[in-house]
């Protein structure tokens, strides 16, 4: 009778470790990050004050590049702005921000953010208006949206890059939204492994688990009726 009990322990705390595992990896499909700014900075459409906030991606399984800002525990969404892969050569063990070039007395602007280990983040789309003085103050590109509201349906957002000329452009063609060339000889990231595209959505890890857990349960309790009756 040990000998079952051990056995049977053993396997519940394996059926715990399989349970945990997809919540310690769903920040990796969130990107959820913790940041503190030391003084107000601006996002598209407002400004926010100074402190600590929660960002993450949207759980969207067709728009990889929807940004939701919370207040510092998570539990109150502030705004959902919309943003467009961003690429850079090396990746880091942090979180990076970056800012706009500060036009004058405002605060800084949220341009980009990586998440650690990434190659690839996300740039923020700004309203048109503030876009061109953007694209003015910081001399390159920057993505706008040409609509006053977001759609019902944000995969249907106009984005367009504004120029420092101010000119409308494609933002393909003023912007780096795919990989850099000395990245197509090595494997993508994990995280952007998990980006599903147009022809094969992918749901987050947290939902294939369910079916592996039920099936380890079935066999512990099978283990265990075998290993009575041996022992009986």
């Amino acid at each position: 009778m040990k000998i079952i009990k051990t056995v049977l322990a053993a396997l519940v705390l394996c059926l715990v470790g399989t349970a945990f595992a997809p919540a310690a990896r769903a920040d990796d499909y969130n990107l959820k990050t913790i940041v503190t700014f030391n003084e107000p900075f601006e996002v598209p459409g407002q400004v926010l004050p100074a402190g600590t906030y929660t960002i993450k991606l949207m759980n969207s399984r067709s728009n990889r590049n929807i940004v939701q800002i919370f207040n510092a525990d998570g539990t109150h969404l502030i705004t959902t702005v919309l943003a467009i892969n961003n690429y850079r050569l090396t990746p880091t063990g942090k979180t990076v921000i970056t800012f706009s070039e500060r036009p004058g007395d405002r605060p800084e602007a949220l341009k980009a953010w990586f998440y650690p280990g990434n190659t690839w983040g996300q740039q923020f789309v700004y309203p048109k208006h503030r876009a061109i003085e953007l694209a003015l103050a910081e001399k390159e590109p920057v993505p706008a949206l040409t609509v006053d509201e977001l759609p019902a349906d944000l995969n249907e957002a106009p984005i367009v890059a504004e120029t420092p000329e101010q000119n409308e452009v494609p933002v393909t063609a003023a912007i780096q939204t795919a990989p850099l060339a000395a990245e197509n000889t090595s494997p993508a990231p994990l995280a952007e492994q998990a980006q599903p595209s147009a022809d094969a959505k992918q749901l987050p890890k947290t939902a294939s688990e369910l079916p592996l857990i039920a099936l380890l349960g079935m066999a512990s309790l099978g283990f265990a009726f075998v290993l009575k009756r041996i022992a009986g």
